[in-house]
Parts: structure tokens; sequence; C-alpha cells
């Protein structure tokens, strides 16, 4: 498009929040390219979608879409038909097919431990938000990051609904028509790191394994993130 350099959009999951983008930020930034870490809203797959929809929309020029976990979900149908869409980064993300939720792929291989650690919250409406309890933050999610960042990170997380962790995908996935890539966790306690290597193989993914990363390798792997980011911008 003209040569531009693509904008940025990072889109964290559940249990994160936009500022835990900032080092894998500051790398972008530091290459020329706008950085836009969108607040996802965590209510729900087709909802969130059409926040970060609305945000791509509004940018001139081409977009490379990055999601953390939860928000693969999110960027997958987000990047659907979106013509300035130029390619997606799953950061130990969730990549799915029409009628999948992360539920059902995290289910789909043994190996996350995510929901012993989950504590709810009753809402007003009848559903429930869900924390990791800030106790188990640390080992859970963040092994890898140092204590007293895993600390912070466990108090500023942001809640996810039940129901979105449960809603199925649905119609066209952007990854079908974009070129992908992965970032692999190797010891990834949330997404079993089976179902990880399954979507990035049906994506046709570019994947880099971090062996003995977390959940929150973007956290604890910024140059590595950021690394592959740049990549799928540079294309």
């Amino acid at each position: 498009m003209g040569g531009m350099k693509p904008t940025i959009v990072l889109v964290h999951g559940a249990f994160a929040d936009s500022g835990g983008w900032g080092p894998v930020a500051d790398r972008l930034q530091a290459e020329g390219h706008t950085v836009i870490a969108a607040a996802n809203p965590l209510r729900s797959v087709a909802h969130d979608a059409a926040q970060v929809r609305a945000l791509v929309d509004s940018i001139e020029g081409p977009v490379v879409l990055v999601g953390h976990s939860y928000g693969g979900m999110v960027i997958s149908k987000a990047g659907a038909g979106a013509d300035n869409v130029t390619a997606l980064v799953f950061v130990a993300a969730f990549a799915p097919e029409a009628g999948e939720s992360g539920a059902s792929l995290s289910g789909k291989f043994p190996g996350s431990s995510l929901g012993e650690t989950l504590r709810t919250v009753p809402l007003p409406d009848g559903g429930q938000d869900a924390y990791v309890a800030q106790e188990l933050y640390h080992g859970q999610f963040a092994a890898d990051v140092p204590v007293d960042t895993a600390r912070r990170m466990a108090v500023t997380q942001r809640p996810i609904t039940i129901a979105a962790l449960n809603e199925n995908a649905e119609g066209a996935q952007a990854w079908r028509g974009l070129p992908s890539y992965f970032v692999i966790a190797g010891a990834d306690k949330n997404i079993p790191l089976a179902a990880v290597k399954f979507m990035a193989e049906r994506a046709g993914a570019e994947t880099v394994t971090v062996e003995g990363a977390s959940h929150a390798v973007f956290a604890s792997q910024p140059d590595v993130v950021a690394g592959l980011i740049l990549r799928a911008a540079n294309a």
C-alpha cells in the first residue's frame, strides 16, 4: 500500500491488559512502526472482534494484527475481509476454525492447568467473570517473568467472561486467507503445546518456538515476539 510501513495492532488476551505489550511496542516503534495496543473488552468473541475491526477500519494504510491467547480468536474474526490487513501474528494464541472455541481448542489436547487456577465473579447479567487467582498467577501464567513483574500483572489482569471462553468462532476466519505467523511458547500451561502446534500447522504458519517460555512469552521474550512481528510486517 504505497510503501507505507504497516501499523501494528496488538490485541491482548484474557488475564492480561494492553500495557503488557509495552516492551514489544518499544521495539516495534524503534523500527519506525506506528503501534496501537488495543483495549480488548473480553466480553464475547463477536463483540470483541467488532471492536477491533472498527479500529482497523479507522487506520489508513496496511495493518498487521497481533493477538495473544484469546486475542487470537479476536484477530481471526476481525481481520476477515479487511482489505488493509496484510498478516496475522499469533503469540501463544488461538487460531480457530468456525465452530471452535478457546475452551474446545484447549481441551482438544491434554496439558492445560488453567481451569483449576480460575476464580469467578458473578455479574449482574447472570454471567461470570474469570480471573487467575493472584497467588497462582506467576506459576500458571508467567513462570519465566520476574516475580515482581508477574505480581503486577496479576494485580492488573483484566477478566474474561466464561461465556467468551466457550463461544464458538463464526464465519470466515482471517488466517484462512492471510499469511500467518506463530510464536509457540514451549512451557505454556494455559494452551497445550500440542494445540498451538496443531493450529499453526493448520494455518500453514511460519513459526518460532521458544523453549521454556510461559504463556506470557510476550513479556518474557519481547525480542523474539517483536522480531517475528517485524518479519510479518516486512514480508
